[in-house]
């Protein structure tokens, strides 16, 4: 047979009879006076065999050791790590879909965020927030929507865990409207603007203890690393002056509140 008449008798393209040649998954065929290639009987068996296994989702080098095993050992192996692995994609796709699904639901209701698609958690936090036409809150949401991408799932429960007594209390959501005008009033102010220093010690005295706790110590530190320093180029320069004054001032309050522990816990002793 030549290579087009095998290709069409077990359904599939003359490039891939080459390519399953050229990978060494086909012997070599005997070859006609005039060059072309003459497939027997035994090629058709053993391309047949191929394709029913590249259809189940096995690789072609899993292809090959199960071809190069005459007894047929190593298949069944091979087709329970197959199996396996079909049921962890399975059970991805639907937690996918679950996951598609609640997203159309918000769609549907209104409440999808511009910044989505986000975390459950942090749709529900934005929820509690509600809308605003302050530029820098829609910065704070986008910052919110990385931070939702990039952590782990447990980090990503303590974060908003933390925030959400803060969202829930109108007279703080208030307050962060209010941090979030004056921020925007810096907008084309310098570093050195006098408005810097105390917005700074205001927006450090906003954050929930909670939040504090996972910032960790250091937090001023922390800032110049490559992310904290792509963090304050997002912003204006007084607005920047303005999130390292409220780092700093959070970084000595987290030394405090570890340096207060300490002696209580050398106290106990």
């Amino acid at each position: 047979m030549r290579i087009s008449e095998i290709a069409a008798l077990v359904g599939v393209t003359p490039r891939a009879v080459r390519h399953y040649g050229q990978l060494g998954l086909l012997p070599e065929p005997d070859r006609l006076s005039n060059g072309y290639r003459d497939y027997g009987l035994r090629h058709a068996v053993v391309l047949a065999r191929v394709r029913r296994l590249t259809e189940l989702g096995m690789g072609l080098a899993e292809v090959r050791d199960v071809l190069a095993d005459d007894a047929g050992r190593e298949l069944a192996e091979v087709l329970e790590e197959l199996d396996d692995d079909l049921a962890r994609q399975e059970a991805a796709l639907a937690e996918r879909r679950a996951r598609l699904g609640e997203l159309m639901k918000q769609a549907r209701e209104g409440r999808l965020p511009p910044e989505g698609p986000v975390s459950p958690e942090l749709a529900g936090l934005l929820a509690e927030l509600g809308p605003s036409d302050s530029p820098m809150a829609a910065k704070d949401r986008a910052h919110l929507a990385l931070l939702d991408g990039i952590v782990d799932e447990e980090q990503r429960g303590r974060l908003f865990a933390a925030l959400r007594p803060y969202a829930e209390d109108p007279d703080a959501v208030q307050g962060v409207r209010e941090l979030y005008a004056r921020l925007d009033d810096l907008a084309g102010a310098e570093a050195d603007d006098p408005r810097v220093v105390p917005l700074g010690d205001a927006l450090a005295a906003s954050m929930p203890d909670g939040l504090l706790e996972l910032m960790g110590d250091g937090a001023a530190a922390q800032v110049g690393g490559p992310f904290g320093e792509a963090f304050l180029a997002d912003f204006a320069p007084a607005q920047a002056a303005a999130v390292r004054r409220m780092l700093a001032v959070l970084a000595g309050r987290a030394a405090g509140r570890t340096n207060g522990a300490a002696g209580r816990a050398r106290g106990a002793k």
